[in-house]
């Protein structure tokens, strides 16, 4: 693995802004003033909670951590034939739940104090809405497009600076889903933390069982992978008019969803009105339990965003049938140099759920070479969507490399072994 590690051959910075000095210094400047502003936000917040509120919180936390376990396994799962960098994994994660959240919540604050201000000289909308107009009406402006963008913001961070890491369909979905997932992760706990020093009353299962609905992979998860799978089209495209519009619409089916989500309330509300009923009154939180909750927003969701989970099935059947495809057309010539005859009859029976594993091999390092030999075709790919030659590419020649040194450290090992 020495050979990878040489900063010129470092895949996760090849043609990455960042081997520039200058860009790098001021990407970093960028970054670490946003963290700033970002913690004081939170920390401010966090710091406004009394006591009893605080411990709601972290106990909340710690829920949400253990839930949010779930969707993790789901996309480390979904990302195994070409495994992500863990730190990957894990920046992506952070971004969601505290830069994404610390950026967009004084926003939201904001917008939402003008539609207030709003709705304080439209009274009308106060004799229909009642006193949860503003909220009714701030929710389906504000957060959707706030949140989308301050997502989005960190898969555009991965998409620009970390190209090499970026190759797919498959990519963005599990990037996007994972920005979203901290998000949930931290925001969760928000809202039980919120409605407790309300109400007195912690809403455990309706704020944890409802957000982590269809395995915590709908609400945010959902919406940021939208955006996610559309970058990875535009990584995947020789179209250059698909390489604007894919990412366009991503960000606009995004926030479309997480509008229609928020609205829902909204329109309930509008159809009670013209029907004769009073305007709604928040009733404190619901005692349902995280079951129950957890099912009803399940069902809510494939429901009301059954065109948004088609949508990313297919973007998910999709991306896993090119992974397949690209790895059975460039490993072809690879026979007898870094794949053995026996290794490519198993790629060639891959399926959509059948993780390869190279025979004789202990699981460790047999996932280390399959993961290689997928990780030098998705180059090969690259290079030559890029209209260049990969046998004169030095990450190919890399890879290869890798692949040979792998072998090897097999022998080895066994011959230590008593």
């Amino acid at each position: 693995m020495r050979f990878l590690r040489q900063r010129e051959l470092d895949p996760l910075l090849l043609g990455s802004p960042l081997r520039n000095t200058a860009v790098a210094l001021t990407i970093s400047a960028w970054l670490l003033v946003s963290l700033a502003a970002v913690a004081v936000t939170l920390l401010a917040f966090l710091g406004s909670l009394r006591d009893d509120v605080t411990d709601v919180f972290i106990a909340a936390l710690a829920l949400s951590t253990v839930m949010s376990s779930v969707p993790w396994t789901i996309l480390w799962y979904l990302d195994r034939r070409e495994r992500e960098t863990p730190w990957l994994f894990v920046a992506a994660f952070l971004w969601g739940a505290f830069m994404a959240t610390g950026l967009a919540l004084p926003v939201n604050g904001a917008l939402l104090s003008n539609v207030a201000r709003w709705v304080e000289h439209n009274p009308f909308a106060l004799e229909i809405l009642g006193p949860e107009a503003p909220m009714l009406l701030g929710a389906p402006l504000a957060a959707p497009l706030v949140e989308e963008v301050t997502k989005g913001l960190g898969l555009l961070l991965l998409f620009f600076l970390l190209r090499a890491e970026f190759d797919n369909m498959r990519d963005g979905i599990v990037y996007g889903a994972l920005i979203g997932l901290g998000f949930t992760w931290f925001e969760a706990p928000l809202y039980v933390a919120q409605e407790y020093a309300q109400y007195g009353v912690a809403p455990w299962g309706e704020q944890l069982g409802s957000r982590y609905a269809l395995f915590g992979l709908g609400g945010h998860a959902m919406y940021t992978a939208i955006l996610g799978a559309s970058l990875g089209v535009a990584v995947q495209t020789r179209r250059r008019w698909l390489k604007v519009v894919a990412p366009l619409f991503g960000l606009a089916a995004a926030i479309g969803a997480h509008a229609v989500n928020n609205a829902l309330p909204l329109l309930a509300a509008i159809q009670g009105a013209a029907s004769g009923e009073p305007p709604p009154v928040s009733a404190g939180p619901s005692e349902i339990g995280f079951v129950a909750a957890w099912l009803e927003a399940s069902v809510l969701e494939l429901t009301v965003f059954l065109p948004f989970v088609l949508l990313m099935s297919l973007a998910l059947w999709r991306s896993g049938a090119w992974e397949r495809r690209v790895i059975n057309e460039e490993l072809a010539t690879e026979v007898g140099v870094t794949v053995s005859p026996t290794e490519y009859e198993q790629i060639l029976r891959d399926r959509m759920f059948r993780t390869r594993r190279v025979d004789r091999l202990r699981p460790a390092l047999s996932a280390a070479i399959v993961n290689a030999q997928n990780e030098l075709a998705f180059r090969k790919r690259r290079v030559r969507d890029e209209g260049h030659d990969p046998e004169r590419d030095r990450l190919v020649a890399a890879w290869r490399e890798e692949i040979r040194l792998l072998r090897e450290f097999e022998p080895q090992r066994a011959r230590r072994d008593p």
